[in-house]
């Protein structure tokens, strides 16, 4: 026996001996090994950060700081102390849930649950007021009947919480919510699992197992939000490049999901890969690298942060090779998380047309700025809309009551993109820029029609050689545009008597029959060399999520005509080559 314990132990010896040369730090194999790289291919450059790349991060820094990006520490604190008591009431009542049910008291004790951030404020890049997206996880004992009943009837006895409403049917089922001043969106999962740890790893593909579709659109905000994290070289670097982004494209009205442009997510995906590509550089470098690298990326090449995994989960991935559908994304900008989805499936010909140009603009800018001819701000100019285009469609959607108007907007605004897509398709139409933001109607608008949002979009045609003139009749365009929408209405049970969609073709010199004079009027400072007249001036954020009338006379410097007699349908636009561009009759 003695002599045995004595082999055991010299194989021991062997084995640790062994494993420390394979693995020490100090072995000649493990520095001859490459360093990481992050993302499916090598970095474009490892060039460490220089003191200039210091300095001009520190003037982003501050110029960013000058527009009110950042939230001071109180407020920081007060959303940790929300969240804090938000996860204290979704533990309290899943406890209180296994008791009702009978549950054994260990069950009950042991069932735990709690809430996840995801999101701009899980990235760590939200911004003043911004709301906070939760979803909450419970163990299997609970229904998605008991989150959407006795944990709404629990969050209505708190007296913190205000504007408490639940959408139970929209694609990811979520209940909105004001506690103690902050906003949260709350979704929920139910993992099919007896407990929820306080160390629950959402990036492990197995906590999705037996899950519903319902569920695992829950999670994915989560597992997207930790698996970006994940996948780049400095987390602080990315967060201040993402918070620059971010803002530029808001300033630059390319931000917005719904209507074809970058989201959240998409602008996250593209940072990160920047981040990936020059794993070494600081805030000021990646920006404009970031601009560089998108400027020249060959659409439709999809943008990946890593290799996309397979799994025996069998969910639908984006993957063109099995999906006919996927092929015809413009521009795709992929989640990392498994199930892989295109965050950008919204976007058409137009938007990425514009949103390429913004890159191009974005880069002469950054360029400029770290040649010192030019400062931080100067990317950030709101871009000069209502001067971009020759050509506008003026879009109103109207309801009697502030209810319906709320209503009515929110689906009208999702169905945008299927006007944008139909005016694509029409030969002599090369542009359809829609803006992101909503403007309230005039007041003789609201006289007719009661509560009104309007829309703009920039329209560009195509020149057609040998022709003075061409009548170009989008009547089809916007009468299927309609039927859409109305369909869409009926089909979920929404469309009420008043509410009505109308659009309208109009010049530029036209506009101010709509919108008030400092809205429209040009900036004084003049567009750099080499690009388009788009830089915007700063103008006063306008709303129409309440349908407000606005006086659009009083700065005009004469009486506004009655706006309804420019809205009515459209029938031909006479592009003509000596400007004489009108509505046909």
């Amino acid at each position: 026996m003695r002599g045995g314990g004595c082999f055991a132990g010299f194989c021991f010896f062997v084995l640790w001996s062994l494993w420390y040369f394979i693995f020490s730090p100090s072995t000649p194999r493990l520095q001859n090994q490459p360093p990481r790289h992050y993302g499916i291919t090598s970095a474009i450059s490892l060039a460490p950060p220089t003191d200039i790349d210091s300095i001009h991060t520190q003037k982003l820094l501050e110029a960013m700081k000058a527009l009110g990006v950042f939230e001071e520490e109180e407020e920081l604190n007060h959303r940790l102390v929300v969240l804090g008591r938000l996860n204290h009431l979704v533990k309290e009542w899943i406890s209180e849930l296994g008791e009702s049910k009978n549950l054994p008291p260990s069950v009950v004790a042991n069932g735990g649950g709690k809430i996840f951030t995801f999101g701009s404020y899980r990235l760590g890049v939200h911004t003043k007021g911004a709301d906070i997206d939760v979803a909450c996880v419970a163990p299997r004992h609970v229904e998605r009947s008991d989150f959407f009943q006795s944990f709404f009837e629990k969050l209505k006895r708190q007296e913190e919480i205000k504007k408490l409403r639940a959408v139970e049917d929209a694609y990811v089922p979520v209940v909105k919510f004001e506690f103690d001043g902050i906003e949260i969106d709350l979704v929920f999962a139910r993992l099919s699992v007896p407990t929820v740890a306080d160390n629950l790893d959402l990036r492990d593909n197995s906590c999705l197992r037996s899950l519903d579709i319902r569920c695992i659109r829950s999670l994915n905000g989560c597992r997207v939000t930790d698996e970006i994290l994940h996948l780049v070289p400095n987390k602080e670097n990315f967060r201040l490049t993402l918070r620059a982004v971010k803002l530029w494209a808001k300033r630059r009205g390319i931000y917005s999901n719904v209507l074809g442009f970058l989201g959240g997510v998409s602008c996250a995906v593209l940072v990160a890969r920047t981040c990936q590509l020059y794993p070494n550089a600081l805030a000021s470098t990646l920006v404009n690298k970031f601009f560089l690298v998108f400027s020249e990326w060959e659409w439709p090449r999809p943008v990946l942060l890593k290799q996309q995994e397979e799994s025996n989960l069998n969910l639908p991935v984006w993957d063109p090779r099995v999906n006919p559908s996927d092929r015809y994304h413009v521009m795709p900008i992929i989640t990392p998380a498994y199930p892989q989805q295109n965050s950008t499936y919204n976007v058409s010909t137009s938007t990425r047309a514009v949103m390429v140009e913004e890159f191009r603009h974005g880069l002469a800018v950054t360029n400029e700025i770290l040649q010192g001819k030019s400062d931080w701000s100067k990317l950030f100019e709101p871009l000069d809309f209502f001067q971009k285009y020759k050509h506008y469609i003026v879009l109103t959607a109207s309801a009697s009551t502030k209810e319906h108007h709320l209503e009515w907007i929110g689906l009208v605004e999702s169905k945008i993109r299927v006007l944008v897509g139909n005016l694509e398709r029409n030969e002599f139409i090369s542009i359809a820029h829609v803006k992101p933001q909503s403007f309230p109607g005039s007041r003789e608008l609201c006289k007719q029609s009661g509560y009104v949002s309007m829309w703009f979009l920039g329209i560009v045609f195509r020149k057609v050689e040998n022709a003075e003139s061409v009548n170009v009749d989008l009547t089809c365009v916007i009468q299927s545009f309609k039927d859409t929408v109305y369909s869409q209405a009926n089909y979920l049970s929404v469309l009420k008597e008043g509410m009505k969609i109308e659009a309208a073709h109009v010049k530029r010199k036209h506009l101010h029959h709509f919108l008030p004079a400092e809205t429209l009027q040009k900036r004084k400072k003049q567009s750099m060399p080499g690009t388009s007249q788009n830089a915007g001036g700063l103008q006063r954020k306008r709303t129409s999520s309440d349908g407000s009338c606005l006086d659009s006379s009083r700065d005009t410097g004469s009486r506004t005509p009655d706006n309804s007699s420019l809205l009515h349908k459209i029938s031909k636009v006479d592009t003509s080559t000596a400007g004489r561009e009108r509505l046909a009759p």
